[in-house]
């Protein structure tokens, strides 16, 4: 699906999307003292409105191919303000499956069920000493959201299209590692890694078919808290 224009929330994507990542063989992390983490990337469509730094009131985008964000709340001990895929912390019995539909309904109020999720991407251990699952998960159209102001202070769907912008992603060298920080623009803001590279990831695998690798791209010292 190399034509952006095809990038539509239909089921054409959607098999295009289950089908790229039942060729992908994850890889999840093998260290026992990672705390474990799950996120789920929300494929919906763009809907009546595109809220985004730069991208509001665009015509013609509603029944284009995005995924959710969030804003986390200013009112978070951690990462306050930043930009994040609904998820968080697995509970005790939980897996990965369960933890990213349970977060994704606590925070953005969508309560889809296990026949939704599409498949998983690689896991992303962050510096700060957890290992990221991320779960795609299809939304579909008419996707409607209701935030948790108590973890988020707003939600946002972000066109698909954004990702294959000429300046995605931008890499910056840096002294800590000797991998660059991955960060994907989105309008006029840019996000970093750990959930820019999981978002690229998910551009590469699923909308392009290419087993792409990210993990071991570095992040800005803000997320190492």
């Amino acid at each position: 699906m190399s034509d952006l224009s095809s990038f539509i929330c239909s089921d054409e994507l959607r098999l295009n999307v289950k089908a790229n990542l039942s060729k992908f063989e994850a890889v999840m992390a093998d260290d026992d003292s990672l705390r474990r983490a799950a996120v789920a990337i929300v494929v919906t469509d763009v809907g009546p409105g595109a809220d985004i730094n730069g991208l509001q009131d665009v015509e013609g985008w509603s029944d284009q191919a995005a995924i959710i964000l969030t804003r986390r709340s200013e009112k978070l001990k951690n990462h306050p303000g930043q930009w994040a895929l609904p998820g968080g912390k697995l509970d005790a019995e939980e897996n990965y499956i369960t933890c990213a539909l349970r977060e994704l309904e606590e925070e953005v109020g969508v309560s889809l069920g296990i026949n939704h999720v599409l498949g998983f991407l690689d896991d992303f251990v962050t510096r700060s000493g957890f290992a990221i699952t991320p779960v795609v998960v299809w939304g579909g159209t008419e996707l409607e959201t209701t935030i948790n102001p108590q973890e988020v202070a707003s939600v946002h769907r972000i066109p698909v299209t954004q990702f294959f912008r000429s300046d995605a992603p931008r890499l910056t060298k840096v002294n800590t590692s000797e991998h660059p920080i991955l960060r994907m623009p989105v309008g006029s803001d840019v996000i970093a890694a750990p959930t820019a590279a999981i978002i690229y990831q998910f551009k590469e695998v699923c909308l392009c078919g290419r087993p792409t690798k990210v993990s071991h791209y570095e992040q800005p010292r803000f997320a190492w808290e």
